[in-house]
């Protein structure tokens, strides 16, 4: 079972579902419920054959009362859903949920005070998750709350304010949310809701005086106030903004200076959840995030580390560490974007470097062939089937005995484990390509040559017109590698393409004078002029089927393979 969310109109009411009907069912019960807060108890659902939709097994009601929003013209957020997997009882997993979720307090801010009480235990929001059995946005909707101020926290707690009011508040700074709260408790103004909200949080780009970290008089440009002059705002945002980040700076070295390790200043509008974090003190190595609204206005969070670095700093102590590395940050000297500039100029260079030596290129190529990559992708060729005795058949042969010899020999040559069936072991690992790499390097170009001829016959797709083009181009002869056994016998049907072997191998009197018999009949036919069994034995004789190019009996052709040599009879001329 799956814990995700899913849209609405991702969803449809299965047949199977035992409350299936015809009409919707009544709803009016729980609409209140799902217009306020939306659904709570996650659906049970299951892929439909596309992959891209689900049906419903259990919670058709919720369904169809989140249904009912959405045609009202509701906002309908995408539904908290357990899909199942192949195997999976839908009884018991209802059953489970049920069980989970009667643990859990049906009042949002009741959760919030129980997952922020997990967290500084330190459960992640996975395991809070798997606790109750919903899903992790779930979780992180509910920690959000401890974005909000707590008068705020009390009116959604008393159902004063709707939950999408409540969402779009979690975004807005502590500023936003005073001025908000204002508007909120004064009967004779308005305090937008919903999407007005929305508009009234984000949709305009003024730039108040009441956020500048610098003094008013450094501002050169005009300031803008309303009629009654109680509010202003910066006409020239690029000075405000230079001004703004000076200040920002001057506020970070500061820090630094009082002893912080370490000031990380986000980007602009980027949040920090608390519930990402877990509080550590300046003695403990706690750091000091800086975030700054698209509006310009700044808060400082001092004392946080991130539940990773905590876990991980807890783990040290238990296990009583180096103490001298105790304390310091966790994280290198490079930012992410700083490591990618720099990975990407010496990627330029290497690369460059490497078209003055075709040698240390093919050597490269074949590391990636056998270790692969994130731009790699290869494999050996399964060499599927559905009938056993096909698989037996290819497995006896002489043409993979001889393969299976030298892969020994190869993976002897590579300094790696004579096991599997493929000397192809492709898992995207970077540092199993540079190990392949360095063994290639000590290899003459005649052993990398060998290495590179297997692991290009073990990743050469069968049925394809590939194969058909490199038999053709290497003038293979079957005879070499093939004898007919039972197992091609017994996949041959068509009674004119057997009568036309027949003809092939034994001649046309022979062929017609069998012409009605059954085809088990002609088959034995062919195979007495293999054997020499009462018939003069065929020396050296091939069907056309297994010729390079390939060659069917009969004009309604052999499928793919006569397709094969179609498409590469201009291109390989």
């Amino acid at each position: 079972m799956q814990l995700q969310h899913i849209e609405l109109s991702k969803l449809k009411d299965a047949a199977i579902n035992m409350r299936h009907a015809k009409a919707a069912p009544n709803v009016a019960d729980i609409l209140p419920s799902v217009k306020a807060r939306g659904v709570l108890v996650p659906l049970l659902v299951r892929p439909n054959g596309d992959g891209a939709s689900f049906e419903i097994v259990a919670g058709r009601r919720r369904y169809f009362a989140a249904k009912a929003v959405a045609d009202d013209g509701g906002a309908v957020e995408p539904l908290p859903c357990a899909v199942m997997e192949p195997g999976d009882d839908a009884a018991a997993l209802e059953a489970s949920m049920l069980e989970n979720l009667a643990r859990l307090d049906p009042d949002e801010m009741t959760q919030y005070e129980t997952f922020v009480r997990l967290t500084k235990t330190g459960k992640s929001v996975a395991d809070i998750a798997a606790t109750f059995g919903i899903t992790e946005l779930m979780v992180k909707r509910r920690l959000a709350l401890g974005e909000l101020l707590p008068k705020i926290r009390e009116a959604y707690r008393n159902e004063d304010i709707d939950a999408e009011t409540v969402r779009h508040l979690t975004m807005a700074t502590k500023r936003q949310q005073r001025d908000w709260l204002k508007l909120f408790n004064d009967p004779d103004e308005y305090a937008p809701r919903g999407w007005q909200l929305k508009q009234w949080l984000f949709g305009g780009q003024q730039i108040s005086t009441e956020v500048a970290l610098f003094p008013l008089n450094a501002y050169k440009g005009q300031i803008v106030t309303d009629l009654f002059g109680e509010k202003g705002y910066f006409a020239d945002a690029d000075q405000f903004w230079q001004l703004q980040n000076e200040a920002i700076a001057a506020k970070r070295d500061a820090l630094l200076e009082d002893g912080w390790t370490e000031v990380e200043i986000l980007e602009p509008g980027q949040r920090f959840h608390s519930w990402e974090h877990e509080k550590k003190p300046k003695k403990d190595g706690g750091r000091v995030y800086i975030t700054v609204s698209h509006g310009g206005e700044v808060e400082v969070h001092e004392g946080w580390l991130t539940a990773k670095e905590a876990k991980a700093k807890r783990r040290a102590k238990a296990s009583k560490d180096d103490p001298a590395t105790d304390g310091k940050p966790a994280r290198p000297e490079l930012t992410n974007p700083a490591q990618n500039y720099i990975e990407l100029h010496r990627h330029a260079a290497a690369r460059h470097a490497l078209l003055n030596h075709p040698g240390v290129a093919l050597r490269l190529m074949v590391a990636h062939a056998i270790g692969g990559s994130a731009l790699w992708r290869t494999e050996a060729d399964p060499q599927a089937t559905r009938k056993e005795e096909t698989a037996e058949s290819v497995a006896k042969s002489k043409a993979e005995t001889a393969l299976a010899e030298e892969r020994k020999a190869v993976l002897k040559l590579l300094g790696l484990p004579a096991h599997g069936h493929s000397v192809v072991r492709s898992n995207g690992d970077d540092y199993r390509v540079v190990e392949l790499f360095a063994a290639l390097l000590k290899l003459t170009d005649e052993d990398v040559m060998r290495v590179l001829a297997i692991v290009m016959a073990e990743t050469l797709e069968a049925g394809t017109a590939v194969v058909e083009a490199l038999g053709a181009h290497l003038k293979v002869d079957m005879r070499d590698y093939w004898e007919a056994d039972d197992a091609f016998f017994d996949l041959l049907r068509d009674k004119a393409a057997v009568n036309a072997m027949v003809r092939h191998v034994g001649g046309k009197a022979v062929a017609d004078a069998n012409v009605s018999a059954t085809t088990k009949v002609q088959k034995k036919i062919v195979r007495d002029f293999i054997t020499g069994d009462g018939r003069k034995k065929a020396e050296g004789w091939l069907p056309r089927y297994m010729e390079f190019p390939f060659k069917a009996y009969t004009k309604k052709g052999g499928g793919r393979l006569t397709d094969n040599v179609a498409r590469i009879k201009s291109l390989m001329s």
